[in-house]
C-alpha cells in the first residue's frame, strides 16, 4: 500500500482506526538508524515492510518461545530479518528467502550494518521450494509471501515446524477485505482461504492479531 498523505506504507489503514494507528505508532521508541533507514526507503520506493510495531511483535514472540532456528518465507530487503537475528541472537539461526536477488543484495547490505551477518543464511529463489528442501525442523516459520502462495505455504510449513514451534503470518486480514462476502480477488480468497484453514487445523492453535495488516500467530501441538 503507498504511502497515503504523507504516512509511511507501513501504517495503514483500515484494521484499526486511524487515531489508535497513529497512537500505536506514536508510543514506539526510536529503532536504530538502520531500521529506519530501511523504513524510510520502504516509504520513498513502496516496498513492503511488515514496519516497526509488528517488528517489535516478531521479536517478542521469538523471544517468548526462545526460537533459535527461524524460516522466513519471503524477505524483500530483510527489515523483519533483522527482527529475527536480534531475537535469535548469537548462536542462532534466520533462513532469509526472497525470489528477487536485487533485494537480497540489499538487505546483505542492511545485515552488515546491523551486524547480524553471522546468524542468518541469505537464499534466492521460491520460498516454498526453499523451504520443503530443508531436512530439519524449525523453531519458529514466518510466512509473507505471494497471498494467492498462502493456503500452500501452510501446508509446506506444518510439515517443518518441531512441535510446540511457531507458524506465524503477515496480512491475514488483507486491509479488511478478508470479510467481504463473494470475493472477486484471487490474493482476498486466498487469504480467506488460508485463515479458514489454519483454524481448522487441530494440530495448531492459532490467533489472528487485528495490528496493522492483522498478524496470525499458530503454536503447533
Amino acid at each position: 500500500m503507498a504511502a497515503n498523505s504523507g504516512r509511511p506504507n507501513w501504517m495503514m489503514d483500515g484494521i484499526t482506526t486511524r487515531p489508535v494507528e497513529e497512537y500505536l505508532y506514536s508510543l514506539l521508541p526510536p529503532r536504530d538508524p538502520v531500521l529506519t533507514a530501511i523504513e524510510d526507503e520502504a516509504a520513498k520506493r513502496d516496498i513492503p515492510i511488515v514496519g516497526p510495531a509488528v517488528g517489535r511483535i516478531l521479536y517478542q514472540l521469538a523471544r517468548i518461545a526462545g526460537s533459535k532456528n527461524i524460516f522466513e518465507m519471503g524477505s524483500a530487503i530483510g527489515y523483519s530479518t533483522i527482527w529475527w537475528a536480534r531475537a535469535v541472537g548469537a548462536g542462532g539461526r534466520v533462513i532469509y528467502t526472497d525470489g528477487d536477488r536485487k533485494n537480497a543484495d540489499e538487505a546483505r547490505g542492511y545485515f552488515e550494518r546491523a551486524e547480524v551477518t553471522g546468524v542468518i543464511t541469505i537464499k534466492v529463489g521460491d520460498a516454498l521450494e526453499l523451504l520443503s528442501e530443508q531436512k530439519q525442523e524449525f523453531d519458529l516459520i514466518f510466512c509473507d509471501v505471494d497471498k494467492e502462495d498462502y493456503p500452500r505455504a501452510l501446508r509446506v510449513a506444518q510439515t517443518k515446524l518441531r512441535s510446540g514451534g511457531l507458524f506465524v503470518a503477515d496480512n491475514v486480514l488483507w486491509s479488511g477485505k478478508v470479510a467481504e462476502n463473494n470475493a472477486s480477488e484471487a490474493s482476498t480468497k486466498a487469504i480467506q482461504e488460508f485463515n479458514r484453514l489454519l483454524y481448522s487445523r487441530q494440530d495448531m492453535f492459532t490467533t489472528i492479531l487485528p495490528i496493522r495488516d492483522g498478524l496470525a500467530v499458530a503454536t503447533k501441538k
